[in-house]
């Protein structure tokens, strides 16, 4: 049986779906971003939480822009040059940015998301958020709603589902993507990942994709992480694979595995300096898509798209 809870935790009003039969939790807070706060899992008699988030809102407010934990990035992800992009003949300037020059992840990665409905029985706890974007950046005049819904499911299994409905007179360029950091509390250095991709999005030195695309297959068979960096882009494999990436913790015995459907073809990977945690990102496109193309939606007036991913964990 599965439930539902609402609480005030460490500055953060929190929505809170319970597996009661397996003890697994999941913790969201609408107010920032349809955040991702926390996923806990059982292990060892006890729960462990696989999400690197924010100790509260005061480190929320220090640090969101720096690490954009568990965003939702909508209506584009990753970076844009200048916060300038060429659409339907005429060029916008993006006025939101993280600092002077900054222009990253999209719009609503620090927006108040309203809860519209929750839900628990026997199969599953869904809460459902919605935020109702009004095109008041001049960079992107085109009003949508952008709905998240969090279903905890048999299984550890964690289905995030976003719904973006456009609702301006004219088609829009949309991308979608998440941006949560993950971690098993073991040094990112001591752990393996592997994803289904052949290819990597060829990137400047700015970070930025040049167009093109290069053969990439080291992680296909599961890889130690130790001094890799990695700040990049993948192509994803979907047409063999059920799921996507998987990245596992020999030490704790601990694996967290992703299943993107076709509307998540891209997948980007950051480990971060401190190296930590590692930020996993489920994206409709590449980074700048709203210049290269590459993954760029376009989003028919009074039209919807629907984008789907599942996060499962295990310990053994």
């Amino acid at each position: 049986m599965f439930s539902i809870e609402t609480f005030h935790q460490d500055g953060f009003d929190i929505v809170a779906l319970k597996d009661n039969d397996s003890g697994a939790q999941v913790e969201i807070v609408p107010a920032y971003g349809a955040m991702l706060h926390s996923f806990n899992i059982p292990y060892q008699e006890t729960l462990l939480n696989i999400i690197d988030n924010y100790a509260n809102l005061e480190d929320y407010r220090s640090n969101m822009a720096e690490y954009f934990k568990s965003a939702k990035l909508s209506p584009f992800a990753c970076r844009m040059p200048g916060g300038e992009y060429k659409w339907d003949g005429k060029q916008y300037t993006v006025q939101k940015a993280i600092r002077p020059g900054s222009y990253i992840h999209g719009l609503l990665y620090d927006v108040a998301f309203t809860v519209e409905n929750i839900h628990a029985d026997e199969k599953s706890a869904t809460v459902i958020l919605r935020h109702q974007y009004n095109g008041a950046d001049a960079g992107y005049p085109f009003p949508y709603d952008c709905e998240v819904q969090y279903s905890l499911q048999p299984g550890i299994r964690l289905q995030l589902t976003t719904t973006i409905l456009n609702r301006s007179s004219e088609t829009i360029p949309l991308m979608d993507g998440w941006h949560p950091y993950f971690t098993t509390g073991t040094p990112i250095d001591d752990m393996e990942l592997q994803f289904a991709s052949g290819q990597i999005v060829e990137f400047n030195a700015q970070l930025i994709p040049t167009g093109g695309v290069l053969p990439y297959t080291r992680f296909q068979e599961a890889t130690p992480l130790e001094g890799i960096p990695l700040d990049n882009s993948f192509l994803l494999d979907l047409s063999q694979h059920a799921s996507s990436c998987t990245l596992r913790d020999p030490k704790k015995h601990v694996a967290i595995t992703f299943y993107p459907d076709h509307s998540y073809p891209v997948l980007q990977i950051y480990i971060p300096p401190h190296r930590k945690s590692i930020a996993i990102e489920n994206l409709s496109g590449a980074p700048n898509a709203f210049n290269n193309e590459i993954g760029l939606i376009f989003l028919p007036a009074g039209e919807s798209r629907v984008f789907s991913t599942a996060i499962s964990a295990i310990s053994w």
